[in-house]
């Protein structure tokens, strides 16, 4: 690692220590040249896979395209920001633990389902009516019924 200061090669590690919940390790440096100290954080890379859309066209997967559409769907309801973080987290290890190199957007799409429906049921309803392309009143109705159904059951 090359100073940020100096530009020098020769640096060492002073501390390592876990970061953003374990997906990463922040390490303080100190280069050997000028003394000056510094943070790098390191991140396993991974290759995630390609989307498969409706059309049958592919595109790369935009982790802030899926943080968006969680963002949208939970727009002015109480859900903290870690907890979208781990919602995130939890539909990438799922497209992680699958180790196929395409995934189609449909399954992308009912793990969001999953996640808006452990954190808000407005959410969960308002992401359905579009993923699921509602085109009247009964549609949501039926939809809320299942989630009620759903929620006397467990």
């Amino acid at each position: 690692m090359h100073c940020p200061f100096c530009g020098g090669k020769e640096t060492k590690v002073v501390d390592s220590r876990y970061a953003n919940g374990g997906d990463a390790i922040r390490r303080r440096r100190e280069c050997l040249e000028c003394t000056e100290r510094f943070t790098t954080y390191e991140t396993a890379e991974l290759s995630m896979p390609r989307i498969i859309k409706h059309d049958h066209s592919r595109e790369c997967f935009d982790e802030q395209k899926l943080r968006r559409g969680l963002l949208k769907a939970l727009e002015k309801r109480p859900v903290s920001v870690s907890k979208i973080d781990d919602a995130v987290a939890t539909i990438k290890r799922k497209m992680m633990a699958l180790g196929e190199k395409e995934l189609d957007s449909k399954k992308l799409g009912d793990w969001v389902m999953i996640e808006l429906k452990n954190l808000d049921h407005v959410a969960y309803v308002r992401f359905a009516s579009v993923y699921r392309c509602f085109q009247d009143v009964q549609a949501f109705e039926e939809e809320i019924q299942r989630l009620k159904q759903e929620h006397i059951v467990s």
